[in-house]
């Protein structure tokens, strides 16, 4: 089935009312109808037992999830951070290293920096590109870990090309698919990544209204070169002989869930999976609105660089062109400099918010928000300029933004 026919229909479950879409189980544990079969739920994870591990309305939204990313497992989380947290730490022990991409997500940065850290695993971050990842690469590297987008430099990596040098090294190739928008814009799970992580508060939500994580894994004989899956965990199973390759999604179940308590409200669960049946037709529109924008926005001359994977001329078109399903809502202006961007932005009649993928668009200055965290250096390598404008493009009319930024460029 193609992804819109997916969106609408995959994950629904049986209901014994009839119910026409998802019922929201508001409860925190679950009955059994006697000793043994508590036991039995207890024994083998089959089942319902408490909300914390997983409840059926959250797993409804894994089912959708899997169906829209092709992937072998879901495990919902309750937010992006949350999710990248449980993989890796899921892959990861002391010691171990991590090759990261240069530019991620200035969160990403401080888990790696000020939580792995802290736990003895060393991150090492260099070009997405092939040759640098494999320089990089030591006996201690667990993890290649990389964005489908980089935010907000917009760089779109050579997937299969990463994928491959992984699965020769036998190294987990771990992609975060936010700007992918839950599949709708790029499935990084059918290049070849291991592991996908995202952040299901932006374009499969849709509306800025809550926040939600997601892992997702695929078939592979990876996890056999990874010692936590060989060793007889608590129960004295060891987990790649009792669950082969789903025994790394369920690590991260229990160390993400069960554990650590990063559970996702049934509340929310029913809103994510009500939004991704939208997320396609959403996404459609604002990358027609965001290459509309770009367009005639380049070449303004008070624009002194504008990012858009979808014109021919920007640096990541030939891979954004295999990779993603469309150029992306996603656009950056360079005004020139911080005062030319805070003209810029006090001008402009939209929402000025650190979110993506909402219904509206968003504009955020990256520079002393997202990235203010980090070094001069360390943001202008993740193509932080002082100057730059990142814009999120919603579903407003394209003639209406265009006069919009317009005004407001006139301000700067």
């Amino acid at each position: 089935m193609e992804y819109e026919t997916l969106a609408v229909l995959s994950g629904l479950p049986q209901d014994p009312h009839g119910a026409v879409g998802l019922p929201i189980y508001a409860v925190a544990a679950y009955g059994f109808p006697t000793l043994e079969e508590g036991a039995r739920r207890f024994a083998t994870g089959e089942g319902y037992v408490y909300a914390r591990q997983k409840d059926p309305t959250a797993k409804a939204l894994e089912e959708r999830l899997k169906a829209l990313e092709g992937a072998l497992e879901a495990v919902a989380l309750a937010s992006g951070q949350a999710a990248t947290f449980a993989a890796l730490l899921s892959l990861l022990r002391q010691g171990d290293e991590v090759v990261a991409a240069k530019g991620l997500f200035g969160q990403t940065i401080g888990l790696f920096q000020q939580v792995f850290g802290l736990m003895g695993v060393r991150v090492r971050y260099v070009d997405p590109e092939p040759d640098s990842v494999r320089e990089a690469l030591t006996e201690r590297t667990r993890a290649v870990f990389v964005e489908t987008l980089a935010n907000p430099a917009l760089f779109v990596p050579d997937l299969e090309a990463l994928a491959s040098l992984c699965e020769e090294q036998g190294v987990a190739f771990v992609v975060d698919n936010t700007f992918g928008a839950a599949g709708a814009l790029c499935r990084p799970l059918k290049w070849g990544a291991h592991v996908v992580v995202q952040s299901l508060t932006k374009w499969a939500s849709g509306h800025g209204s809550v926040l939600g994580g997601a892992v997702l894994s695929r078939e592979t004989p990876l996890w056999e070169r990874y010692p936590q899956f060989l060793e007889p965990d608590p129960k004295g199973q060891v987990p790649w002989e009792a669950l082969g390759p789903r025994c790394y999604p369920e690590r991260v179940r229990t160390l993400g869930l069960s554990l650590m308590g990063m559970s996702l409200s049934p509340f929310h669960a029913y809103l994510l999976f009500q939004g991704l049946e939208t997320v396609a037709l959403r996404v459609k529109r604002m990358g027609e609105n965001a290459r509309f924008l770009a367009e005639h926005l380049k070449g303004h001359p008070k624009v002194k660089a504008l990012r858009y994977p979808g014109l021919p001329e920007d640096p990541a078109y030939p891979n954004a062109k295999k990779y993603l399903a469309s150029g992306g809502p996603m656009l950056t202006l360079d005004l020139g400099s911080q005062e030319g961007a805070s003209r810029f932005l006090a001008a402009l009649r939209l929402l000025k918010a650190p979110n993506l993928g909402d219904a509206r668009t968003l504009l955020v200055h990256p520079w002393t928000t997202t990235h203010s965290r980090l070094k001069e250096e360390a943001r202008l390598q993740a193509g932080v300029t002082p100057g730059l404008v990142r814009v999120s493009v919603g579903l407003e009319d394209p003639k209406d933004l265009l006069a919009l930024f317009e005004e407001a460029l006139e301000a700067a």
